[in-house]
């Protein structure tokens, strides 16, 4: 996957961290053009050996129950597969310190329609204070101008409660994601936001050698 760097987002992400009464919330929004990376190029290998139909190996997972456990379909159609694929390569994009490649088809789900997504995040925003994403800054017109969010299908990354990329914070609450995937146009848009407590330790910060906590510049006079 290929980040692209989209001004109007830049944006976004700056009022992407704030406080509510009891909690610190931080979210961030992506996106990606499906253009595959060297690593992707192992990804895809690892998924096509798993998952083709052709290339099934004895006592792996059946065509029938393929069928069944994935939300894009027949995991042995090039098609299903391929979105399967995307998914990864989108979480492996975001989250470079995680390998994503174990992550089961189950463990996406696909949303009926856009404006369930966007009624559930503009209401959870709204909510906790944080209104200016949706108004000010136009979130969903710059993701429009982006995917054309009508062309989407939109998932959600269900991760294992030992395995989650989001809950790596003391204090970790709840978290949110979305993936707004474009097939036409072969983008990827990425959101969420993840919640701490306001009571999480704090670890102490690094004392940095030889300087006092109060500091003259060279060259300025006082």
């Amino acid at each position: 996957m290929k980040f692209l760097e989209v001004d109007s987002l830049d944006v976004i992400n700056t009022a992407f961290r704030w406080e509510s009464s009891d909690c610190i919330l931080t979210g961030r929004v992506e996106a990606y053009s499906c253009k595959s990376a060297g690593t992707d190029k192992k990804l895809f290998k690892q998924l096509e050996n798993r998952y083709n139909g052709d290339l099934l190996s004895p006592g792996s997972v059946s065509p029938d129950d393929l069928q069944v456990i994935s939300p894009f379909g027949r995991l042995t159609e090039a098609a299903p597969r391929k979105t399967f694929f995307y998914l990864l390569a989108t979480l492996n994009a975001a989250f470079p310190e995680h390998d994503f490649g174990d992550v089961r088809p189950d463990q996406f789900v696909k949303l009926p329609s856009i404006d369930i997504v966007v009624n559930s995040v503009n209401t959870t925003l709204f909510n906790l204070g944080n209104d200016v994403i949706v108004n000010r800054y136009r979130l969903w017109d710059i993701l429009d101008e982006i995917v054309q969010l009508i062309d989407c299908d939109v998932y959600t990354y269900i991760p294992d409660m030992d395995d989650n990329p989001m809950d790596e914070e003391e204090g970790y609450l709840w978290s949110m994601n979305y993936f707004f995937f474009n097939r036409k146009l072969k983008r990827m848009i990425f959101f969420s936001t993840t919640s701490e407590s306001m009571n999480a330790p704090f670890e102490d910060e690094e004392e940095v050698p030889g300087y006092d906590d109060e500091f003259t510049m060279d060259g300025i006079d006082n």
